[in-house]
């Protein structure tokens, strides 16, 4: 890819999140609506454990999942 190239894509990419960024009104998510009932906000360890721990468990149970039903022919041993 050429510098032309590059630039033309750089200032698109930096254009459209810019104009992503304009649009968007974090200020209005400040006035509740009519029936808004938020309830109570999570803990730091609930946070953590729904964001962080919980996907890495995840991944680890998938990932363990595939190795043990792994069905494809083991590689002959050289020797």
């Amino acid at each position: 890819m050429d510098k032309k190239n590059a630039l033309r894509a750089g200032a698109l990419a930096s254009g459209t999140t810019l104009m992503m960024l304009l649009m968007s009104s974090p200020a209005l998510a400040l006035t509740r609506d009519d029936g808004d009932d938020p309830g109570k906000g999570l803990s730091v360890i609930d946070t953590v454990g729904l964001y962080v721990v919980a996907p890495i468990l995840l991944f680890a149970i998938i990932a363990g999942l595939v190795m043990v039903l792994d069905k494809s022919p083991k590689p002959a041993k050289r020797g």
